[in-house]
């Protein structure tokens, strides 16, 4: 064979090669698989408070909201839909709280639920129905379990349900105690007629089923047999036979190996003042593994076995804590055995601050949950089964935090390490977490705000990709909003292939209608609420598929500030005028409705922060404030003024406007957390926040009740907020009107602004270009260089109202040239021009020069191009450039 012919056949096989890696994953399983590997779809979303969810056959996906709604996402049409509604007792934290499949189900359609009775009796119940033709019959009902329960002060309910591989179903329940009256201590309080706030009534209680997992048998006749191996004996006085594990304070979210049959529980942990032996604060959260029943500390101890001293709530006197060893149920409210087994210490605790033994965990508010354990081996022949990397890893998630990490084990069974999973997305509240059959994760987010529907409570399914990686669809529409008829332009042209050589093929569905192209046009001709689904294939079985909902009956408002000023730049000794107008097709609109807002940003990169919501034109001055509070964990608990579990930030503005020293109070407050102004409810202390930031948080949340000046709709405003030599600052002045909603659609905004920064803009900044930027540290400067013929400079949507000259500081250091100012394009519009002369002058010290030119009288915003040339100079450089200056005068 010659050698051409060689490398011709060498060629392809290396062709075939790269493709063939290309499409495949990573089967070492040493190895982390690529994040790229995964795709993430959500299946629905807008869902009011998400419990739990059983996958049924077909990936069907049931699952229970927490006010009593049952609902079926069907995976063949991809519809949601209600299946049933409880009626529950929804107070504190009780409501429709598990659901899980029987392990027979496909022959008996057996499902079980575990909620609070609607009604005068305080109990919670597990009990069993059938599920056929995507009907719960509610007819069937069977009681398995009541547990009584106290429903006059949260909290801590649980609630969830799992079997095992022998058919035993695990129930957990939360304690069920007084938890807003503890004064920084453990709720045990003995005092006569305050027994609903003793936990050693409930969970150290033997004879009590809170605060427990239970395990039992559920027969088919109803009710339950005892499984032989639970932490107490049948007929064992003062004892429950179906506690497994007690201990617990809020067990909410746990799995069970079944592999090895261990139990892994996350259990939410308290706010208290109390120290451990380390000096940290006891506020810990826990994952616990469970290898045989036992009793896990709660109220006693915590973490790695670390002792609560024991509070008397009569004398408010701190004594000596339990031995964990041979801990002691002395409590008159007990009903159980005084000695409790032996405690058992966390495998994984994290209080608030930064952990020195889990520092993957992070900080701030914590809701620690124990997800499944991965066994490759039962996901032999799953499509979407995860790389064997991660085969015997225990998933664990953050409710608050939003991660979820992999945990793996030493051969002993014991911790050895965790790492991040899947942590290049942000979880919204995860509150379930399940692998199917087909190997994908399907996983609940419970969303911001506590005790509400959310807008982002959603369920999703991830696949992981061993192979051929499946495209990711993407839908940009021209318009989501508007009224009847309305025809709407959607793209799928920002969809992506991680596989490189893949082509994508696009197909819509739209009202029944399907199109085949990558960009279509749609008319909606009635109002009401359409999806929008776009699935794109790759051609190597890959498939991805986006959606997205089109609001028809409602047109978004028109909003404009007119100005005969600059919209671009402010100058010193300036003034703004401006004049507001405002339309809506369905609203009449009073232009004395339209919300203003005018202040002087000394960062002004924190204007996108403005601009992406109504902003009080008071708290434009906070803004550090309220990028700290966005940084935080402060939305699992408050929000402007949606009510949530905390208060919002109105109200508590409202409260304390003018009192004195109220910004050193709550600064405290913020840093050392505390309870008892909105009730009990504690809140988590931020002891690493710097006492300064503490208070920038506090001045942006007191200025959301700082009513200020209201602005008129036509006006002159003095722009004198600024420094001469700060060239950092911008002023904002923003407008913004909601309507009315019509025809079903919800309100809708409409906002206009004027964004004016400094005249002076470094030429490094520009938006394109083709130059070169050197950057010299010790002289604090950057700048263009390199110049050469035809190569140029743009700056996006820049105003000449009113700009007279232009000035460059540069440096001739090249064989000159011009530089020319067009108009929106390289070859647009010539309305600038100034001459560089030649020099040998270089780098950041020497002969930089400010050079002025004239600029045409131009109106309006434009695209400036800043076009170098100098036809003789071939590839020589012809100067360089440091910064621009636009001049008024």
């Amino acid at each position: 064979m010659n050698q051409s012919l060689i490398s011709f056949c060498l060629g392809i096989a290396l062709s075939g090669l790269l493709a063939s890696c290309n499409h495949a994953g990573s089967s070492d399983p040493t190895v982390k698989p690529d994040s790229s590997r995964y795709t993430r779809t959500i299946l629905a979303e807008g869902l009011d408070e998400p419990m739990e969810m059983v996958i049924l056959p077909g990936n069907d996906v049931l699952f229970v909201e927490r006010k009593g709604g049952v609902r079926l996402y069907k995976d063949a049409t991809k519809e949601l839909r209600a299946v049933a509604n409880f009626e529950v007792f929804s107070g504190i934290e009780d409501g429709l709280l598990g659901v899980v499949a029987d392990p027979d189900y496909e022959k008996n359609h057996w499902l079980y639920f575990y909620y609070a009775v609607a009604g005068e009796k305080a109990v919670s119940r597990l009990s069993r129905m059938e599920f056929r033709n995507d009907s719960l019959l509610r007819s069937t009902e069977t009681v398995i379990l009541e547990i009584p329960t106290q429903r006059i002060y949260c909290c801590h309910s649980a609630g969830y349900l799992r079997f095992d591989r022998n058919g035993n179903l695990y129930l957990s329940t939360g304690d069920n105690t007084n938890a807003e009256e503890t004064e920084g201590y453990t709720p045990v309080d003995e005092r006569p007629g305050r027994e609903l706030a003793d936990d050693q009534a409930t969970a150290a209680n033997t004879n009590d089923l809170r605060g427990k997992i239970l395990r039992i048998k559920p027969l088919p006749e109803g009710g339950y047999a005892i499984p032989k191996g639970n932490l107490f004996p049948e007929g064992t006085a003062n004892t429950r036979p179906e506690i497994y594990a007690m201990g617990m304070r809020n067990p909410y979210r746990y799995s069970i190996d079944a592999e090895t049959g261990y139990l892994y529980f996350g259990d939410v942990g308290p706010d208290t003042k109390l120290k451990a032996s380390d000096g940290e604060l006891m506020s810990f959260d826990e994952i616990n593994q469970v290898r045989e029943p036992g009793f896990y500390g709660w109220p006693y101890f915590l973490g790695n076995n670390e002792v609560f001293g024991k509070y008397d709530y009569a004398t408010g006197e701190l004594g000596p804590g339990k031995d964990p060893v041979k801990p002691l149920n002395e409590s008159p409210n007990n009903t159980g055995l005084k000695e409790l087994p032996p405690a058992q210490p966390a495998m994984i605790w994290y209080g608030k601050t930064n952990s020195k033994y889990f520092p993957l965990v992070g900080n701030g508010g914590a809701s620690a949950m124990a997800g499944p354990v991965y066994r490759s081996k039962h996901f032999k022949n799953a499509p979407y089964k995860l790389s064997e990397y991660y085969d015997g890893k225990l998933f664990i998630y953050e409710w608050i935090r939003g991660w979820i990490m992999a945990v793996s084990f030493d051969e002993a069974g014991n911790f050895k390490e965790m790492e991040p999973f899947l942590d290049h997305w942000k979880f919204d509240a995860p509150v379930d977490m399940q692998f199917a059959p087909d190997g994908a994760i399907y996983m609940l987010e419970y969303g911001t705000n506590w005790f509400s529907k959310n807008t982002n409570a959603r369920l999703i399914r991830i696949e992981y990709a061993e192979g051929n990686r499946k495209p990711i669809a993407s839908i940009a529409v021209d318009k989501q909003y508007g009224a009847a008829p309305l025809t709407v332009s959607l793209s799928g042209g920002n969809s992506s292939d991680h596989d490189d050589g893949d082509k994508l093929s696009f197909s819509w569905r739209i009202e029944g209608k399907d199109y085949a192209d990558e960009t279509i046009s749609h008319t909606f001709d009635k109002p009401g609420t359409y999806e929008a689904v776009l699935t794109v294939t790759d051609g190597h079985g890959g498939e991805g598929t986006a959606s997205t909902r089109i609001y028809v009956g409602n047109t978004p408002p028109e909003v404009h500030i007119r100005t005969s000023a600059n919209r671009s730049f402010y100058w010193d000794g300036g003034a703004l005028d401006y004049k507001v107008e405002a339309n809506d097709n369905e609203d009449q609109v009073q232009v004395e409705d339209v919300a203003l807002a005018f202040g002087y940003i000394p960062n002004g990169k924190d204007a996108a922060l403005v601009l992406s919501g109504g902003q009080n034109p008071n708290s434009l001055r906070h803004l550090k404030g309220q990028q700290l509070i966005a940084s935080l964990d402060c939305k699992s608990c408050h929000s402007i003024d949606k009510e949530s579990v905390g208060p919002t930030y109105q109200a508590v503005a409202a409260r304390y406007a003018g009192k004195p020293g109220v910004e050193a109070l709550l600064a405290d407050k913020i840093i050392k957390g505390g309870s008892g102004n909105w009730g009990e409810r504690a809140m988590s202390p931020h002891p690493e926040l710097a006492e300064t930031d503490a208070q920038e948080m506090v001045r942006y949340i007191l200025s959301l009740g700082q009513q200020g000046q209201k602005l008129p709709p036509e006006g002159r405003l003095a722009l004198d907020a600024h420094r001469s030599d700060d060239p950092n600052g911008v002023y904002l002045l923003s407008a913004r009107y909601t309507d009315r909603g019509a025809n079903g659609i919800p309100p809708l905004n409409g906002h206009d602004h004027i964004l004016l920064r400094n005249p002076t803009i470094q030429a490094e900044d520009f938006d394109s270009g083709n130059v070169r930027i050197a950057t010299v540290t010790t002289a604090f400067m950057s700048y263009v260089y390199g110049i050469q013929n035809g190569s140029y400079i743009a700056f996006k949507q820049i105003d000449l109202t009113h700009v007279r000259r232009i000035g460059y500081r540069a440096q001739a250091s090249g064989v000159g040239g011009t530089i020319e100012v067009h108009l929106d394009s390289i070859g647009g519009p010539l309305v600038s021009r100034l001459e560089i002369p030649s020099g040998n002058f270089s780098g950041a010290e020497a002969g930089w020069k400010e050079l002025m030119a004239p600029v045409d009288e131009t109106q309006g915003v434009h695209d400036l191009y800043f076009v170098f040339v100098n036809g003789e100079a071939a590839d020589k450089a012809l100067f360089s450039m440091d910064w621009l200056k636009f001049y008024n005068r």
